[in-house]
């Protein structure tokens, strides 16, 4: 098996003189490579497509020879096979291997083809390597010292002189004169992300990368190129002309962005412009073949950048005539203790899935010591059905193909959770039956099987529809569900899920608020129960949440708060660890400052922090450890890549000092799980505050799914292909081979052999739009103004200003243009925003993204009218 895959029959060959035996279809330079021998390659990539584009891997090989009359091999005198080798070199990357093959990979007819190679490829090249970017961790700078010739026979000033440093799009930058034309990011952007937003152009000499996109190289995953671009080229524009490649230094760690759960490898540096400080320098892909194989999206790749803002606090502070004041930590914990235990059973912990497993556990050990009252800030339920029915352990979206099924319902996966829209793309292309069922048409339906459509609201409805089409019961459907798809389509789909020997349901939350979400999982359960698809690998639900943990905070004992307004007007003492409610709805802001005595800990000075009688900075994921768990319940761990921001000594002059004499001391942010532990030492409870793999061994004594986990497990590591390794480059670029963890899945209830009943829940109903009005629903993009996003100065470009879309039919009812101002009723509150039309977008329906400042949490009626304020819309 390889990444747990079941491989067909073997074949055995020779390769310069080693025996090998690889899988019937492989490559003779993947066999190679899995021997450990060595074969060059440039435009050759696993991932890819081959093309024998470079010739680098050109080799000799041979095969037995057959007696035209019998069909046998013919041997010689020995009783060995006889090899015939042909006149010409091949390509390694190019040739499957067969039974009896002999490759010669050092022959002296191969050393000289690779020497003209790579002398032919220098003729164009500049030779800048003491400025490239690539330099040190260069294929061509490699191949050419191990295989180049000392000296060229061409005449260096015949080089081509093109302009340097083109941006192809405001994050990746081209440098034609490097370029050697392997095509591999062409290819990536076609063959994987299905993007084709660049392209060769010309012929010949002339012939360089183009974008054919507006704007400029338009995709979510295009500094993947830049990792595995051979040479200097490519560039992503936050690391051209930083840092040197053996100068940095690497951490583990875990994407903190969306619910898949990217591993990471972050590259820091000592640098004088700091001060000395160490700094991220860039953030690239660690293998992980079980969840983003070596790929990550580009906000994972560049949102990185709000953990080094000047702007995050680094001290505790405390409300003092109507003005924050820092004061030292012993101060704020005792303060905080002291109001805690005042409010009792009274006290309200709000906590959101940004936050790691470790801080969850402590925070919510905290809240149970004094009875309070404990909820998860989101507008997503279902984890606790994802506990009973998630995929099983073992589950790798590889292992999908032909006789798999994959159902995608109210998700525009793409936006939600980049990779895994596209690993669900390349399990469609192997042969996966993927049904999309959506309200509207999303990326995701460029691969399905079949589509599903109904209107916002009756997701579970449709779903439900799919259980019931199983059963001698007609299809029982809303009226706008028939009028959208017919019940024949709907039999056909539940037959394909049916049939299907392995099948995954995903599901998000476009157009959901959380009662709907809550329906809408129950569906989703009920569809795999019946369709006898829990308890194994391959076959179960994933949840595309809002946030990197939220499966962690349910999975230790988090629940939504159906009511929050009136949990919020009835807390005595309110603690926000995480979250920014206010920032998100200012009808929250208003009933928080009423609350009572409100602790905010978090990042930065939020709006909901703003209000806070004390403030308590939290580390951020780059300066600690910790561990998440994603949306297919694999628990990771991340480390620490930079040490602890302090506060300026001088800021605290007045207000912070040291025993001995009155000496200022260092003030830091502390992990979320500490601030928690000093919280409840204070108040008679020990929990562990120093070590996060201690806490995680106190969550696999108290959480029944975590049992036996430690972080030694999460750290474990088995053989993964492609191989990737820092030593040769060719494969992985610069994405980074894994030694430091590939987590634990967890085991679902079904698959422990517990019983899973069906469920039901009634999903609201939505009213019927009056005059003048429309339905706005919530969805996720994936560029938001959330506070781990807008800080991004490479994102800048990517984030928009708030905004609503619309259909053109529907614009076109108010005179309304792209990029027009108008004035949305969301209630009692009316605010302004841009209109983007998209004709994807059923009539009548406002799109409203979230973390965008606009508070919709669940799908509401809302008025739409011109905003007098825009010039452009004024009407007389």
């Amino acid at each position: 098996m390889i990444n747990g895959a079941r491989v067909g029959k073997m074949v055995n060959l020779e390769i310069d003189g080693v025996k090998v035996e690889v899988p019937e279809g492989t490559l003779v330079v993947d066999a190679a490579k899995k021997a450990g021998i060595y074969i060059p390659v440039f435009c050759y990539h696993p991932k890819l497509e081959p093309v024998g584009m470079c010739r680098m891997c050109l080799v000799e090989i041979g095969r037995p020879v057959v007696d035209r009359s019998t069909g046998e091999y013919e041997r010689d005198a020995s009783g060995a096979l006889k090899i015939g080798f042909g006149p010409k070199l091949e390509t390694a990357c190019t040739v499957p291997v067969s039974e009896g093959m002999v490759v010669r990979g050092f022959t002296e007819n191969v050393k000289r083809a690779r020497k003209d190679i790579l002398e032919f490829l220098l003729t164009s090249h500049p030779l800048d390597c003491p400025i490239c970017d690539k330099g040190g961790e260069c294929p061509l700078q490699n191949l050419t010292m191990d295989f180049g010739p000392g000296k060229s026979r061409f005449i260096y000033d015949e080089k081509q002189r093109l302009a340097k440093q083109l941006p192809l799009g405001d994050l990746i930058y081209l440098d034609r004169e490097r370029c050697i034309q392997c095509g591999r990011c062409v290819r990536f952007q076609d063959e994987i992300v299905d993007d084709p937003v660049i392209a060769f152009a010309q012929r010949g000499r002339a012939l360089q990368i183009v974008t054919f996109s507006n704007p400029g190289f338009d995709s979510y995953f295009s500094g993947n190129t830049t990792d595995i671009c051979p040479v200097g080229a490519l560039t992503t524009t936050d690391f051209r002309f930083q840092a040197r490649p053996w100068e940095l230094k690497a951490a583990a760690s875990i994407c903190q962005q969306c619910p898949v759960g990217c591993n990471l490898t972050v590259n820091v540096r000592r640098e004088h412009k700091t001060g000395g400080a160490i700094v991220v320098k860039r953030i690239v892909p660690r293998q992980n073949e079980w969840v983003n194989e070596i790929w990550i999206c580009d906000k994972g790749r560049f949102a990185y950048h709000y953990a080094e803002n000047g702007e995050r606090l680094t001290a505790p502070l405390v409300r003092r005539d109507g003005e924050f004041s820092p004061v030292t930590w012993e101060e704020a914990i005792a303060l905080v203790a002291q109001q805690f235990k005042q409010a009792g059973s009274n006290l309200l912990t709000l906590v959101s899935g940004r936050l790691s497993n470790e801080d969850l556990f402590n925070l919510k050990q905290l809240t149970d010591h004094l009875g309070g009252t404990s909820g998860l800030y989101t507008e997503m339920a279902g984890g606790d059905l994802v506990a009973q029915v998630g995929v099983g352990e073992g589950t790798n979206f590889s292992d999908l193909g032909a006789g798999s099924a994959i159902l995608v319902v109210a998700s525009d996966l793409e936006e939600e959770a980049p990779i895994y829209w596209l690993r669900v793309k390349q399990a469609a292309e192997r042969g996966a039956k993927l049904i999309v069922a959506n309200p509207r048409c999303t990326k995701t339906e460029r691969h399905a099987a079949q589509i599903l459509r109904y209107p916002y609201g009756a997701e579970a409805a449709m779903v439900l529809a799919l259980v019931n089409s199983l059963s001698a019961k007609r299809p029982d459907l809303p009226e706008e569900v028939r009028s959208m798809t017919r019940p024949g389509e709907i039999r056909a789909a539940a037959k394909t899920l049916a049939e299907a020997e392995d099948l995954i349901i995903l599901f998000g939350s476009e157009g959901t608020g959380l009662e709907a979400s809550h329906a809408l999982a129950q569906a989703c359960a009920n569809l795999l129960i019946a369709t006898n698809h829990t308890g194994r690998p391959n076959n179960g639900l994933i949840p595309v949440w809002q946030r990197a943990n939220d499966q962690g905070a349910w999975d230790i004992g988090f629940r939504p708060l159906v009511d929050l307004p009136n949990a919020l007007k009835s807390s005595r003492a309110l603690y926000i660890a995480g979250a920014d409610p206010a920032g998100d709805d200012p009808q929250l802001a208003r009933m928080i400052d009423s609350a009572g005595f409100l602790v905010v800990q978090d990042l930065f000075l939020t709006e909901t922090a703003k209000l806070a009688d004390a403030v308590l900075p939290a580390q951020s994921f780059l300066e600690r450890e910790g561990s998440l768990t994603s949306g297919d319940r694999r628990v990771q761990r991340y480390y620490p890549a930079i040490p602890v921001r302090h506060r300026p000594n001088s800021d605290l002059r007045s207000a912070v000092s040291s025993a001995n004499g009155g000496e200022p001391r260092e003030i830091a942010p502390l992990a979320d799980f500490v601030i928690a532990a000093r919280i409840a030492a204070s108040l008679g409870l020990e929990l562990e505050g120093g070590l996060a793999m201690r806490a995680m061994e106190r969550i696999a004594v108290t959480v029944p799914d975590y049992a036996g986990l430690s972080y030694k497990a999460l750290s474990e590591v088995r053989e993964q292909w492609p191989i990737i390794a820092r030593a040769d480059l060719y494969y992985g670029g610069t994405s980074y081979e894994n030694s430091q963890g590939l987590g634990v899945q967890l085991q679902p209830a079904a698959q422990r052999g517990e019983q899973v009943p069906l469920g039901w829940r009634q999903p609201p109903e939505i009213g019927r739009p009056g005059e003048g009005e429309h339905l706005a629903v919530p969805v996720t993009i994936l560029y938001d103004r959330g506070s781990t996003v807008l800080p991004s100065r490479v994102l800048a470009g990517r984030i928009p200003e708030p905004f609503v879309a619309l259909n053109p039919r529907t614009g076109a009812r108010f005179d309304v243009g792209d990029g027009r101002k108008v004035n949305l009723a969301l209630g009692e509150l009316t605010i302004t925003v841009q209109v983007r039309l998209d004709e994807s977008i059923p009539e009548g329906i406002v799109l409203v993204p979230r973390s965008m400042g606009i508070p919709l949490h669940s799908p509401m009626l809302v008025k739409i009218a011109v905003a007098e304020s825009d010039p452009d819309m004024a009407r007389a």
